[in-house]
């Protein structure tokens, strides 16, 4: 229902009349980013290990764990990037409708393209 409030993060009581589809996306969202940091911290000490023991097989493994680590983060980049979106969008500073007004946020890089950094790096 538009206008519904649901407590806050952390615990603490929604204010604003923040909208529970926002916080909703915004609490999967953060589920979503701590299981692939949960997921990566796994792969990097298999990587490790893998690489302290020198074995060939487990060498050339590492490569499928890489690359899985790499597309983990990714993932979390993308994720991130849409919560910036949805935060910029609910507190009216995005320009563009917010999810709960029928908006959508979709991902800020295509697939294929590097982002654009600012002179800042």
């Amino acid at each position: 229902m538009e206008g519904d409030t649901m407590s806050g993060f952390g615990g603490a009581p929604a204010t604003n009349g923040v909208d529970t589809k926002v916080l909703h996306a915004f609490q999967s969202s953060f589920v979503q980013v701590q299981g692939l940091l949960d997921q990566n911290r796994v792969l990097i000490n298999q990587i490790n290990q893998n690489h302290e023991s020198k074995v060939p097989g487990d060498l050339s493994r590492n490569v499928g764990l890489i690359r899985e680590l790499n597309n983990n983060i990714r993932h979390v980049v993308d994720l991130y990037a849409n919560l910036s979106s949805l935060f910029a969008a609910s507190s009216g500073g995005g320009g563009g409708r917010a999810m709960s007004e029928g908006g959508s946020v979709g991902t800020v890089r295509q697939a294929g393209h590097k982002r654009i950094r600012s002179g800042m790096d």
